[in-house]
């Protein structure tokens, strides 16, 4: 039917064109945008995944930075612990030429001193950023470095972090008014002593070798290395000085025991001859065992003679201990045996600061990992991202031509419909 009051040609003409029109403005806006889903109203789900999803790895960039600065402040003490290390190797090296003979210990101090005074100029410029973990008074010794941040299943955000505890780092340290840093705590070495090895008779009787073949012998293990033999023959009461060959004393006795030692290569072993009651005795800054002592040949000299046992063996027990700081270290008036002490203080302040720097390294390592996996996630959630938003270019492009060639065709079929009204005018024309 024709009707000039109802064009339905028309009207369905500019349904379609209209449809068109807003399927065109459509893609046009994801070509403009570049995105599929850039409103809520595009789809509700997508859009709000995404825009939780940038908002958390925004925040992953956060993450990145919090990663670089605790990288800095940790390469900054493992730098100074590191320098802190060759000092303290040069300290020990001065400490070991301090225990030679006719050296002045006091010119030895003051080099001591100056090297005392460069450890503590490391440890307090090992700062970054306003931390310093080397230099440190604070009660509290955890450290966080914020590393990772994660969404369960139900929303909850949290905020992982790489603990650092720096107490075992910290060079110089006082909290509670106690010192508790590498370098200014008290750092003890136990001293090692057999006990009385027995009772010499050398006061009463002067006893030589009847034979230049007669000897006394017995054993010493050090730290549990392998017994190493030491031997007493008149050749060792020549060596030690004793005018005729004979012990007429504490002295001559301590002398030849000295001698003997010595001959077997063994140091760190100190000899001691209670005056009162003429007991021998052997002490050392490390453990050891004395083993039971054994005479051969005619000699007058026996193993009781020498104060010895001829049937115990003796495993030294720390009866004692020396004591100090690196800071206060001092062997201006020092005796060898407390130089050799302090030796042993720095080389345990020295293990100290090699396992703090180990530790750092760790942390180091771990930094790096961390930061090279927080990048790799912040590109993986990008690309999940937009696989839910981002618009294809080559579908959108193709969809645009198709779209406008329906719109040319659109405004065509209106036109056409819009121009059947002026037909039905020919009808009643005569």
């Amino acid at each position: 039917m024709t009707s000039i009051i109802t064009n339905v040609a028309a009207m369905t003409a500019l349904q379609t064109l209209q449809s068109t029109n807003n399927m065109l403005e459509e893609t046009q806006n994801r070509i403009s945008t570049g995105y599929r889903v850039s409103e809520a109203k595009d789809n509700a789900a997508y859009w709000s995944i995404a825009t939780s999803m940038r908002s958390d790895n925004k925040a992953m960039s956060a993450v990145v930075d919090s990663l670089g600065i605790g990288a800095a402040i940790v390469d900054t003490g493992y730098t100074a612990l590191s320098s802190a290390k060759d000092v303290l190797s040069e300290i020990k090296a001065k400490l070991t030429t301090a225990t030679s003979d006719g050296v002045d210990r006091t010119k030895i101090q003051e080099e001591i001193n100056a090297l005392k005074d460069q450890l503590k100029t490391i440890s307090d410029s090992a700062s970054f950023s306003g931390q310093n973990w080397l230099s440190n008074n604070e009660a509290t010794s955890g450290k966080q470095i914020i590393s990772s941040l994660s969404r369960d299943a139900n929303g909850v955000l949290t905020v992982g972090a790489i603990d650092v505890d720096i107490d075992g780092l910290r060079l110089y340290s006082t909290v509670g008014g106690v010192d508790g840093g590498i370098l200014n705590k008290d750092i003890d070495i136990d001293k090692y002593t057999t006990g009385a090895m027995g009772t010499a008779s050398v006061e009463t009787t002067a006893v030589a070798f009847a034979a230049t073949d007669d000897k006394v012998s017995f054993s010493i293990s050090q730290n549990g290395a392998p017994a190493r033999t030491v031997e007493i023959t008149d050749q060792t009461l020549a060596d030690a000085g004793l005018s005729d060959t004979s012990i007429r004393s504490d002295a001559d006795l301590k002398a030849v025991f000295e001698q003997a030692l010595s001959d077997a290569g063994i140091d760190g072993i100190d000899v001691e001859i209670d005056a009162a009651t003429h007991n021998v005795s052997f002490t050392s800054l490390e453990s050891f065992t004395v083993s039971a002592a054994s005479s051969s040949g005619t000699s007058t000299i026996g193993v009781a003679s020498l104060g010895l046992d001829a049937t115990s063996d003796y495993t030294a027990t720390a009866s004692g201990s020396y004591s100090t700081s690196i800071e206060d270290l001092d062997i201006s008036a020092a005796t060898s045996d407390e130089i050799q002490a302090y030796i042993k203080v720095v080389d345990e302040a020295l293990s100290q600061v090699t396992t703090a720097a180990s530790s750092l390294g760790a942390v180091q390592n771990r930094i790096d990992m961390q930061t090279e996996f927080v990048s790799k996630l912040m590109d993986t959630i990008d690309m999940g991202v937009g696989t839910l938003v981002d618009a294809d270019m080559t579908e959108e492009s193709t969809r645009l031509k198709a779209l406008q060639t329906q719109q040319q065709l659109g405004v065509q079929a209106l036109s056409i419909a819009n121009n059947s009204s002026q037909a039905i005018m020919q009808l009643f024309q005569g």
